[in-house]
């Protein structure tokens, strides 16, 4: 060990200055990471724009949106308080190393992130900057409970495959942590130095010196950090959509980038007592046109702009005012569906693919990049698919169960194509895309893990008719079929020609016929997906299973059954996953034929 790695390692010794690395946390409250830096002679606050997710085509421009104005908003909490951000621009490990050198910096502070990449990126920091006599502390406030906690003290050191027991697990380690106090009024900034240049985005590439090292006190508490730094504030600065290679979105953000917008809506949200205390997810709307019909905080949790335990503790104190709902469909239930699949997530390999992961069946799903691409661009001919798919794109939001919905489509209800694929899909557009939540819902909702009853299957034409029965969602985002009525609005194609020319829309050449029959394709999704479960109960790669021909498969049908309410996994009931299965039952003789595999 080096000398200065030996000084690095010296427990309790204040550090002369202190790099906190913002990433997720992206708050100044509850963030004990962030409040370890400021025990130090001087804090600066950074992020790193890292190369590894600028791209279009693996963050979509609404969440790099939402991302760069929550940068923006928490640059002006850190003003108010004498500091700034600095973001920085290349691969952490060669840019922290670098900053720490020039900020004289011998402490590093971060918001622990249990991802893969994460891990192997931290790891890699850590080991970097401890050659330098950096010491680098880690601080867990991204969930409720420490992941490595809860899976110590699961069964074999793994935390349960289901929720009610993994809620059992969570009631026995005990409630959540409180939050963390909020950081000082005023940061410590003894000796504080701009960035350097060379890893900013700027305009001035130099300081008002014309040096760009110059040492500087900030302003006093309160004082606007531009008054007081003038020309030195330009370098660091926040880069713009363009900046990083984006098209402007075309519509306006459904939800505003940034702490403070987070804990808006959290307390509007929670000043509804009576709307809390008997919130059932699976009782909102799919099909609201707006505001959506739930709390719209899931970007928020992602980005950590609010804190998991402030809003758990908070919610505990509604839901003290009376009776309450319980988990798996209140509110509370939606946070502990957060905790399963992030602990699942850094406890099982693979978390991301169905080969080598442990949870995951293995089926030997289709490859057709055209049904993919159908699916993704809203073009599938089914007017509540595509409504869903158009809404994705434009916003990069959807309600659970249109999410479900999409989902099930894909996979094992209609189109047979890998749930991995439609997850990196969903990775890049959703503007609140969590990978362990995104993953793990996939895997459920293609009945590849945890969820196992196979035969249940949204159907793309019932159960939007019992959700919106006008339709005005469909024309909302459809708005090629904007004039049909509502008996023709999920089934246009039976509409007469003539009546289609009226309307304005002809189906084949205005709007696609179905790209499946949807009866037809899902009856035969089910022998396949039965008779996968019974091939691979034995440990091998996947195998494509023959399971007969079914003529007519691929041809415009009839309607579906009518849907029945379905039940999740185990005794979970229809808030099995996240927000609820909501699935709606389809083909009957085939599912009374068909027996879920064991778990």
């Amino acid at each position: 060990m080096s000398a200065a790695a030996a000084a690095a390692a010296v427990p309790g010794r204040r550090a002369k200055a202190a790099i906190h690395w913002f990433r997720k946390g992206l708050r100044l409250h509850d963030n004990p990471a962030l409040l370890r830096a400021c025990e130090a002679a001087a804090v600066y606050p950074v992020f790193v724009i890292d190369p590894w997710f600028v791209s279009e085509e693996r963050v979509g421009v609404n969440r790099m949106r939402f991302l760069l104005e929550t940068l923006e908003d928490l640059d002006a909490a850190l003003r108010a308080r004498s500091s700034k951000l600095s973001v920085l621009r290349g691969r952490p490990e060669e840019v922290l190393p670098r900053a720490a050198a020039h900020w004289g910096a011998d402490l590093l502070t971060f918001e622990a992130d249990f991802e893969p990449y994460a891990l192997q990126r931290d790891e890699a920091v850590r080991s970097l900057l401890a050659e330098r006599g950096v010491r680098v502390e880690s601080f867990v406030s991204h969930s409720l409970y420490d992941p490595r906690g809860v899976a110590a003290a699961g069964p074999g050191g793994k935390p349960p495959l289901s929720y009610g027991p993994f809620v059992k697990l969570l009631r026995g380690i005990g409630p959540p942590p409180r939050p963390a106090r909020d950081p000082p009024a005023a940061m410590p900034s003894e000796g504080w130095k701009p960035a350097p240049a060379a890893l900013t985005f700027t305009d001035n590439a130099t300081t008002a010196s014309g040096t760009g090292d110059g040492a500087s006190s900030l302003p006093a508490s309160g004082e606007p950090a531009s008054a007081a730094h003038g020309d030195r504030l330009a370098e660091a600065r926040i880069p713009s959509l363009a900046d990083l290679g984006y098209a402007p979105p075309e519509h306006a953000p459904l939800f505003p980038g940034g702490e403070q917008e987070g804990l808006r809506r959290m307390a509007a949200k929670l000043s509804r007592g009576d709307w809390v205390r008997a919130f059932a997810k699976p009782k909102t709307s799919p099909t609201a046109v707006g505001e959506p019909d739930t709390t719209g905080l899931s970007p928020y949790l992602k980005f950590g702009c609010v804190s998991s335990r402030r809003f758990w503790h908070e919610l505990a104190a509604v839901n003290a005012g009376g009776p309450h709902g319980s988990p798996p469909t209140s509110l509370e239930g939606q946070l502990l569906w957060r905790e399963f699949y992030i602990c699942h997530g850094f406890s099982f390999p693979n978390y991301d693919r169905m080969a080598g992961n442990p949870v995951c069946r293995q089926i030997a799903w289709q490859d057709d990049p055209e049904l993919l691409r159908r699916w993704e661009e809203g073009t599938t001919g089914f007017p509540w698919i595509d409504a869903c798919m158009r809404q994705l794109r434009a916003q990069g939001w959807l309600h659970h169960l249109g999410r479900h919905a999409v989902a099930c489509f894909l996979t094992r209800g209609d189109l047979y194509q890998s749930w991995e694929r439609g997850a990196r899909v969903f990775d890049r557009l959703l503007v609140d895309s969590d990978w362990a939540l995104n993953n793990g819902n996939w895997m459920w909702l293609s009945a590849s893990a945890y969820f196992f009853q196979f035969f249940r299957v949204y159907s793309p034409v019932a159960f939007p008719k019992h959700t919106d029965p006008d339709g005005d969602y469909v024309r909302r985002w459809v708005p090629e079929l904007a004039n049909f009525p509502k008996a023709y609005i999920y089934e246009p194609w039976k509409a007469s020609k003539q009546n289609q020319r009226k309307w304005g829309c002809e189906i084949g050449s205005d709007y696609p016929e179905p790209i499946v029959d949807h009866v037809a394709v899902s009856k035969l999704n089910m022998a396949r997906h039965k008779a996968a479960y019974e091939a691979h109960k034995a440990p091998g790669p996947p195998r494509d299973v023959p399971v007969g021909d079914s003529p007519g498969a691929f041809q415009v049908g009839s309607a579906p059954r009518a849907p029945k309410r379905a039940r999740g996994d185990g005794d979970e009931g229809d808030a099995a996953a996240p927000g609820g299965s909501g699935e709606e039952r389809d083909g009957a003789s085939a599912a009374k034929r068909a027996k879920p595999a064991s778990p």
